[in-house]
Parts: C-alpha cells; sequence; structure tokens
C-alpha cells in the first residue's frame, strides 16, 4: 500500500449539499473513479473537465468551457501530485471551490530532478487509494450522500482489489521483466508488479527524444537482449520505431488509463488489456 506522506487537505472548503450536487473532474482517470463512487445517486452528476479524450495534463490550459463548467461546480476532483498545473490560479480565481485531492497522502516517486511524477492511477494500489480519498472528500463536501459514496466507493475497491490480484497471477513467471517505455507513465505501475524499466524513450510525452538520447535508447535495447519497447495509444510511435527497426525489438502498446470510453467499468477494461499485452510481450507461461 502507499505510504502517507503528504499533507495536503482532502477539501479545502465545503459547500452546503444541494439537491442538485455536480462533481466536477479534472481528467479522464480521476473521472472512472469518481463515477463509480457516485454510481446512482439521484441529484448527483459527475462531469470530465478536460474531456474523455484529452489524456494527460501535462501542456493542459482551462478554456472558456471549462471555466463556466467549473463556476457551476459543487467540487473540483483532482489527481494531485502537481498534475493540475492551472490550480493555484483557478484557488485565486474560485477561492470557495471545494478541491478533493486524490492524491493526498500518498508517496510519490520523483525524477532525478526532484520532480514528481503524478501518474498515481497507473498503478492499481494507487487507484485503491485515489478512490478512498476521493470518497473520503466526497463525503465531507456533500454529507447528505456521505454514506453512499463510502458504500459505492467500498465496492469498487473490491474490484480493483480482485482486478491487481489477477494482475499479478498472470504476471508470475515472466520470461523477462525489463521494459522500455514511451514516457513516464509507468513508473507505480512497474514497482506494483515487480517489472523494471529499463529505459524511457520520450522523457515528455509527444516532444521528439534528442538524436543523443535516441542512440542511447537503442544502445541499451541492444545490450539488454532486445526488451520489448512500450509505446501508447495516446501518441505517435515515431521514436519507439524507430528504436525497434535499429534493434529488433518488437513495439506494443500499454494504456496508461487516460483516455476511453464514458464507462465506469473502463479502468479494469483498461488494465485487463494492459495485462493481455504484458503476458505477451514478456513472455508468459501459457
Amino acid at each position: 500500500m502507499l505510504a502517507a506522506v503528504m499533507t495536503l487537505a482532502v477539501v479545502t472548503a465545503l459547500p452546503a449539499a444541494a439537491a442538485d450536487f455536480r462533481i466536477v473532474c479534472s481528467f479522464y482517470p480521476v473521472y472512472l473513479h469518481t463515477l463509480n463512487i457516485a454510481r446512482g445517486l439521484p441529484g448527483v452528476t459527475v462531469v470530465n473537465l478536460a474531456g474523455a479524450q484529452t489524456g494527460c495534463l501535462h501542456d493542459y490550459a482551462l478554456t472558456v468551457a471549462a471555466r463556466k463548467t467549473l463556476h457551476h461546480a459543487g467540487v473540483l476532483v483532482i489527481n494531485g501530485a502537481g498534475m493540475e498545473s492551472y490550480l493555484d490560479n483557478l484557488r485565486r480565481q474560485q477561492p470557495d471551490l471545494p478541491v478533493v485531492d486524490a492524491g493526498r497522502g500518498l508517496e510519490l516517486l520523483r525524477d532525478a530532478a526532484g520532480a514528481p511524477n503524478p501518474h498515481l492511477w497507473v498503478s492499481v494500489a494507487g487507484a485503491i487509494a485515489q478512490v478512498t480519498n476521493i470518497a473520503a472528500g466526497l463525503a465531507a463536501a456533500d454529507p447528505a450522500h456521505g454514506a453512499d459514496y463510502r458504500r459505492n466507493a467500498a465496492a469498487y475497491v473490491t474490484q480493483l482489489q480482485a482486478l491487481r490480484t489477477r494482475m499479478r497471477t498472470g504476471l508470475a513467471g515472466l520470461r523477462t521483466r525489463k521494459i522500455v517505455t514511451l514516457h513516464e507513465a509507468f513508473a507505480y505501475f512497474a514497482r506494483e508488479f515487480d517489472l523494471e524499466v529499463v529505459g524511457v524513450i520520450e522523457r515528455e510525452p509527444g516532444s521528439e527524444p534528442a538524436a543523443r538520447e535516441l542512440a542511447q535508447t537503442i544502445d541499451l535495447v541492444r545490450r539488454l537482449g532486445l526488451p520489448p519497447v512500450f509505446a501508447e495509444p495516446q501518441y505517435a510511435a515515431r521514436s519507439a520505431e524507430t528504436v525497434a527497426r535499429a534493434t529488433g525489438a518488437r513495439v506494443y502498446r500499454l494504456d496508461p488509463a487516460v483516455t476511453g470510453a464514458d464507462d465506469p467499468g473502463a479502468y479494469v477494461a483498461i488494465m485487463e488489456r494492459n495485462l493481455a499485452v504484458l503476458r505477451e510481450a514478456l513472455g508468459a507461461a501459457p
């Protein structure tokens, strides 16, 4: 389980409960979790601020439409860990808007410069911890439905725990546990399932690596015996394919669950597909 090290409050302000309560989520993965937590509650709506096809929020800026959506929000649910770069601005403009931080208290991995890796949800354990945080924050922000949020969250956590068990079982006994990824979205996932990320092709998603960096990755893949290279469905695979052509390694696609279907079961479905891809790529026993 992820350790608690951060001290941010879950909810920064508490509105009065209303008959119609709008929960706005910063982007797709926290939206999926919140859909499950608020499932079936009359008068409660859940909105994905960035839209289901935006992807990670590395370069996201609030649009006029998004600001209007936030103006009518009862609460904003965020990933935290530095993912929502617009948050300080928003707090100045809407100081009374309650904010539920799904990353509150979770141990963060950091890069060489000390910047936090915000991709907590890609780990199933991270997703479970975030669901717990979201449910607690929503119960505080909307106490009229507090017991319902907690009940739904408990049911969803049971699903995620079963998913985690299936993935642990499915990833046992692999031929290799070394992987090369497109960018740094899978660090928590790799730690949870005992995989080793031996190379990252693009430090910033969508930005082509320098020629020297690409050459270093190609050399690494050759020296390590051609570990599989994983691209992501949300980004062009040009760099990964360049590595593959130069080395003979195969390219597969792992989904970090940042875009997809508008469906409460989407996170589990995405992770099930990732499990199948990893078993093929890493040589699982039949």
